[in-house]
């Protein structure tokens, strides 16, 4: 019975993202942070304009501890009432919390208008799960664009979340998601959100630091798995998983460049300015179509293989402590 209570929120929360993904009518937590965010930066703009770091410092702690607190209350009366109410409330919050079908559903929109030879197309879908601009990225981009996007949210979107998730169920992953929120929003270094967005951004550095490592190596086997290159990946990651302002997100990218014998990253534009960056990977063959649909399926691997060491470890660690 023990084990049912610690893991079953976990397993079925990913069976149900497996099923229904995440559909736009549905409300999500996600979203409703999101606007608290924009609305609490706002706020902090119009309130203490003049010390934006210190804002940016009370912006992100009050979004997660509205992030968390709120969870944290449901979970109680919840399973204060009954366990069938409170494993299916923690299942329904696990799920809002990791993204694989969705980052696969999105980057397959890509991949089909690629297919079609609709060029306007496919830089309208690469948009709406990348940073960069997209006006003017050519084919060959918009796939590396993809492939990039998909090979970092594999720890960002779904094996980071799983495991805040494994250690302190479906409110970890909220304390997770809610930082990570916060850096999407407004954790870059340009001159509006230098200072407002550092705290959010090194906070989410930190929480990142080691699931992204671990999720890299996780991916090195998947890619022995899969039939990929698993000792150039390795060999990649060793050598360029530094490679980005980031000291996380080049961890997967290496990987999966190295998995896929492709080169990623390089030069970009982000709101109109360009951002020189180095390369990861070798140009051993150029990107094609194809490689979307492989990156989503190392991305499915490295989850399985992270979800079966989440249940392992919430059940074995906390079995012990409760």
């Amino acid at each position: 019975m023990k084990f049912i209570i610690l893991t079953f929120p976990m397993i079925f929360g990913f069976i149900i993202d497996c099923i229904l993904g995440d559909p736009y009518w549905l409300p999500h937590p996600i979203r409703a942070i999101g606007s608290f965010i924009t609305s609490m930066e706002k706020w902090i703009r119009r309130i203490i304009p003049h010390n934006l770091r210190a804002g940016g410092v009370i912006l992100a702690l009050t979004t997660i501890f509205f992030s968390v607190s709120i969870p944290l209350i449901i979970l109680f009366f919840s399973y204060k009432k009954n366990i069938l109410i409170g494993l299916i409330s923690e299942s329904i919050m696990c799920y809002y919390m990791i993204a694989p079908k969705c980052l696969k559903n999105e980057s397959i929109k890509v991949y089909k208008a690629i297919a079609e030879k609709n060029i306007e197309k496919s830089r309208k879908a690469v948009s709406m799960i990348v940073g960069r601009d997209t006006e003017n990225l050519d084919k060959s981009r918009i796939i590396r664009a993809t492939v990039e996007t998909v090979a970092e949210n594999t720890s960002d979107g779904v094996t980071a979340p799983l495991m805040y998730i494994a250690m302190f169920g479906a409110v970890g992953g909220f304390f997770y998601k809610a930082v990570n929120t916060l850096d999407s929003m407004i954790g870059y270094t340009n001159e509006k959100y230098a200072d407002i967005g550092r705290f959010s951004a090194k906070t989410d550095d930190f929480l990142n630091f080691v699931p992204s490592r671990i999720t890299a190596v996780l991916m090195i086997f998947s890619a022995k798995i899969l039939g990929l290159d698993s000792k150039n990946a390795l060999k990649i990651w060793r050598r360029d998983r530094r490679n980005h302002a980031s000291p996380n997100s080049a961890q997967t990218e290496a990987v999966c460049a190295g998995a896929l014998g492709i080169r990623l990253a390089g030069d970009a534009y982000y709101f109109g300015k360009l951002h020189k960056k180095p390369f990861i990977g070798d140009n051993t063959r150029n990107i094609e179509n194809e490689d979307i649909v492989r990156v989503n399926k190392l991305m499915y691997t490295t989850s399985f293989i992270t979800l079966i060491l989440g249940v392992v470890f919430r059940a074995v660690v906390w079995g012990v402590i409760l």
